[in-house]
């Protein structure tokens, strides 16, 4: 008897069959490129990586990245961190001396918190207002998706240093001021009836008032990051400094400095401290001895110690400022700064 093949036909139908119809959704929000990208942190902390907040037109595409502790169910109360780099550098994972800062930002957030580090646009690429308007977009972003998030919107706070010290206390005292807000977005709409203001603000060695800032030796000067041509007009400075909108609606505010920062003077924070006094507006200031700008010592342990005293006031305050139920809780194992 003749030898037959197997039969084929089923094999070849099943290899031919047409491939799953095309899904999708229509939506206001820009969404995310790709799939979330995620990094898992030690105590449960997990990552969500370049989250898009913002595209803005003739732009690059603006990003935060969101540590969440994994475990928490209850929504969270919010720290932004804005990085510093005089505002023509760093990027949202960099924080200063701190070799490896998204696991600084971790342990932030294994104490209870949603933490999200943001980009914004750099003097090269957009002038003042830019950078504020990028950094009260996000906040309003993440209070949009707060639900998705496990975000608590009612509680938010800010910090940064350096530029972004400049930024995170403007943030604080500029809720509500009009020549400040971010343009309307066409394709997010709604955002525009989001608040940005915050409940509680940090900054470290941050500049509070242009007009009085010492330009140190070899410096520009603030006037790249206002476009100006020259020497920029009071008006200008005013216009971007903390100080100017200092008012008794402003949120409770840390200030840390160091006593020898030789890049931005220790009196640009006591200036900014005695305005809230002034306006009795909840400010406490520390001021760290024989540490220069980014706290950073003679020594690699005098950085260490002035950077961990930095971290662990920043910490405590927002327990403070932004939950009462964890103030009888235990505080989770491991310093909030790695060791160097």
């Amino acid at each position: 008897m003749k030898r037959g093949w197997p039969p084929i036909l089923p094999l070849l139908a099943l290899t031919a069959a047409a491939p799953p119809p095309l899904q999708f959704e229509v939506g206001r929000q820009r969404p995310a490129p790709w799939p979330e990208t995620a990094a898992r942190f030690p105590h449960g902390v997990r990552a969500s990586a370049d989250i898009i907040y913002s595209q803005p037109p003739h732009y690059r595409p603006l990003r935060l990245d969101l540590y969440r502790p994994h475990t928490r169910k209850a929504p969270l109360p919010l720290i932004v961190h804005v990085h510093g780099g005089a505002w023509m550098t760093g990027t949202k994972r960099h924080g200063g001396p701190i070799k490896d800062f998204p696991a600084v930002l971790a342990q932030f957030a294994a104490n209870g918190f949603a933490v999200a580090s943001v980009e914004y646009r750099l003097d090269g690429e957009a002038a003042f207002p830019a950078a504020i308007q990028d950094v009260k977009t996000a906040i309003r972003f993440l209070r949009f998706h707060a639900r998705e998030y496990g975000i608590d919107p009612a509680r938010v706070g800010i910090f940064g240093g350096s530029a972004g010290g400049q930024l995170a206390a403007l943030a604080s005292t500029s809720c509500g001021v009009a020549k400040l807000e971010p343009p309307a977005d066409r394709d997010a709409p709604d955002l525009t009836q989001i608040s940005d203001c915050v409940q509680a603000g940090v900054s470290w060695y941050g500049v509070h008032d242009f007009a009085t800032v010492p330009t140190p030796p070899g410096q520009t000067g603030p006037a790249p990051y206002f476009g100006c041509e020259g020497r920029c007009s009071r008006d200008v400075l005013a216009f971007a400094s903390p100080v100017t909108y200092v008012d008794s609606r402003d949120p409770p505010m840390l200030l840390i400095h160091g006593e020898a920062d030789t890049l931005v003077a220790v009196s640009q924070t006591q200036q900014f401290e005695a305005a809230l006094k002034s306006a009795q507006v909840p400010v406490t200031a520390i001021y760290i001895p024989a540490v220069d700008h980014g706290f950073v010592g003679k020594t690699d342990e005098d950085t260490y110690r002035a950077n961990m005293k930095a971290l662990s006031e920043t910490l405590a305050f927002f327990e403070n400022r932004l939950t009462s139920a964890r103030k009888s809780e235990p505080r989770r194992s491991g310093t909030p700064l790695p060791s160097p």
